[in-house]
């Protein structure tokens, strides 16, 4: 083995490069790890973290309301944007020294700055130079606003969290879920939102009945959900931003908020320098044990381009310190991953749609439930909670669990490890539920909506 200054250099402090480069130096690697951000990544800084806090925010507006049939005399009082965007602040720093206390508590050198790769064992950041027996890309992704007339008016996710003014009228483009959560969010703090998408639907990758309703949902909260449209130009005036859509019409805004992708984050990383490929989409190849095409460099994360979660790059980034410094073999399996969407209320996933089950299972047995949730049969709320179950018919085995309604995302990751554990819809079924609950629902639906 070549002497070097570490056994590992990791490019990026978020999520996966953080847990692998602990991991590893647990189990006695020298590991250096570089950051020209912030500790934490995207999901501590301007993403998982703050969008959560901003959620809780945007539903006490409508907890208000909801008060009032339950005996309160309550009135929604005034917003003060300034209040929550500081104390966001406040929180996220307290969070980033918590990351960096955790590299150095396990004597992990954290070297501030953009490291950019010279060779196969070699990176610089700043004038300073270092060498590593393995190098671990963990730069994740970045928001891309395409160029248009006027697209330099447009903010991106990075900067929505610290608006100086709450947008009052605030445009959203993009239809992932990323989009739809900051329209729940600003939404809910009391702005009049406008989501444009391109498509004829949003959520495209979910469930298509879950997205029907997600759609027909959050059109009742208020947001003006515009599909199959896209922005022209921006042109800024007097009283705000004018924003031109492709069928002729136009708004105006305080605002706009591109939510329209987002892209590997590998500008000045000097990949021209070493055998690293990059797919078609613009991200790092890899296989199995997250090596390049370079045997020395490895990916993870968002960076690669699979699931782009905070969970799983923290589960890739154990399997990789496991695998090369721990010497066991630990690979990350990519099904049954449950995710949610914080929009309002909350949607929940796990498995496979309906499609990509009848792709890869066959014929199949659907069960379907909505209804009013208990709360808002006296708060009045017009809001309908979505269930669905998606069982293998030759199997009996749930292959598929989606939600859209009130803790969601907290009800789905309970089911994820009936599902992970291969349970069938007999299991469900024998499954005694917790009353009166929303969750319940999932162990008593027993009509089979659709059958092939």
């Amino acid at each position: 083995m070549q002497n070097h200054d570490y056994d590992l250099f990791v490019i990026g402090a978020g999520s996966g490069g953080v847990r692998a480069a602990r991991m590893a130096a647990g189990y006695g690697a020298r590991v250096g790890v570089a950051e020209d951000r912030y500790m934490g990544g995207t999901c501590v800084n301007v993403g998982c973290v703050p969008k959560k806090l901003y959620v809780y925010a945007a539903e006490f507006g409508k907890s208000f309301k909801d008060a009032r049939n339950f005996g309160w005399a309550s009135e929604t009082p005034g917003f003060d944007w300034a209040t929550l965007r500081d104390n966001k602040k406040a929180e996220i720093s307290r969070l980033n020294a918590i990351y960096d206390n955790l590299l150095t508590g396990v004597k992990v050198d954290v070297i501030k700055g953009r490291a950019r790769i010279i060779d196969a064992h070699t990176v610089t950041v700043g004038e300073q130079r270092y060498t590593a027996e393995k190098i671990l890309i963990a730069t994740g992704g970045w928001p891309h606003i395409p160029k248009f007339p006027g697209s330099e008016h447009a903010i991106s996710s990075n900067e929505v969290f610290d608006l100086e003014q709450f947008p009052g009228r605030l445009a959203i483009v993009g239809g992932g879920y990323i989009a739809v959560e900051f329209a729940g969010i600003f939404n809910g703090l009391g702005a009049r939102v406008s989501q444009l998408y391109r498509g004829p639907l949003f959520l495209r990758g979910f469930d298509a009945d879950l997205r029907a309703h997600a759609a027909q949902e959050i059109v009742k909260t208020g947001v003006d959900l515009r599909f199959e449209v896209d922005v022209q130009s921006i042109t800024a005036g007097p009283g705000g931003l004018r924003v031109l859509l492709t069928n002729g019409t136009a708004i105006e805004v305080d605002a706009v908020l591109y939510a329209t992708g987002r892209r590997a984050k590998l500008e000045g990383l000097g990949l021209e320098n070493v055998s690293v490929k990059i797919s078609d989409a613009g991200t790092i190849e890899v296989d199995d044990n997250y090596c390049t095409s370079e045997p020395s460099i490895f990916a993870l994360g968002d960076v690669v381009g699979r699931m782009e979660l905070t969970p799983v790059a923290l589960a890739e980034g154990m399997s990789f310190a496991r695998r090369q410094f721990g010497g066991l073999e630990n690979t990350v399996d990519y099904e049954f991953i449950p995710t949610a969407v914080f929009c309002q209320p909350n949607i929940g996933t796990v498995g496979f749609t309906e499609d990509e089950a009848r792709t890869r299972f066959g014929r199949l047995r659907v069960f379907k439930s909505t209804f009013r949730p208990m709360k808002h049969t006296i708060s009045g709320r017009d809001e309908r909670t979505f269930m669905k179950l998606i069982v293998d018919k030759a199997s009996d085995r749930v292959v598929g669990a989606h939600m859209m309604g009130p803790d969601a995302g907290e009800i789905m990751q309970g089911i994820a490890i009936a599902l992970r554990a291969g349970a069938t819809k007999a299991v469900f079924d024998s499954t005694i539920g917790i009353h009166p609950t929303a969750a319940e629902e999932f162990v008593t639906m027993r009509d089979v909506w659709r059958e092939d």
